[in-house]
């Protein structure tokens, strides 16, 4: 499967059990408010219990959010890379986590900007 559309993931979002993976993303913007692709990755690999394992999550953004989001969700960090180090880490830490992190709606314009950006970048190559 391959999501074309922030819709077509936002409905995935809804369907999956997000309130972890608003912790995750929540925990992530906290850490690196300025790194956007970071927090949507934490915020979409929960797909995964749809979709599959996490390359079947990955495969399914990567068009829509780009290879460094790809990258992230897959897990292809090597053990000193620190983005997929801090993922990890939100990961773990949004399952203990008892705190209010919002709602999957307040994510839409972060995931419309990550793939507007995507898109451009993507004409580009």
């Amino acid at each position: 499967m391959e999501l074309r559309s922030v819709e077509e993931l936002m409905d995935l979002l809804y369907a999956c059990r997000h309130q972890r993976a608003l912790r995750t993303a929540a925990l992530l913007r906290r850490s690196r408010p300025a790194d956007k692709e970071l927090q949507v990755a934490g915020l979409v690999h929960g797909i995964e219990e749809l979709l599959g394992p996490a390359d079947g999550a990955a495969h399914a953004v990567r068009h829509l959010l780009g290879e460094r989001v790809y990258r992230l969700v897959r897990g292809d960090g090597t053990p000193a890379d620190d983005d997929a180090l801090r993922l990890r880490q939100a990961d773990e830490e949004s399952r203990t986590a008892g705190f209010d992190a919002g709602v999957l709606e307040d994510w839409r314009t972060v995931l419309e900007l990550v793939a507007a950006r995507n898109s451009r970048l993507g004409a580009v190559d």
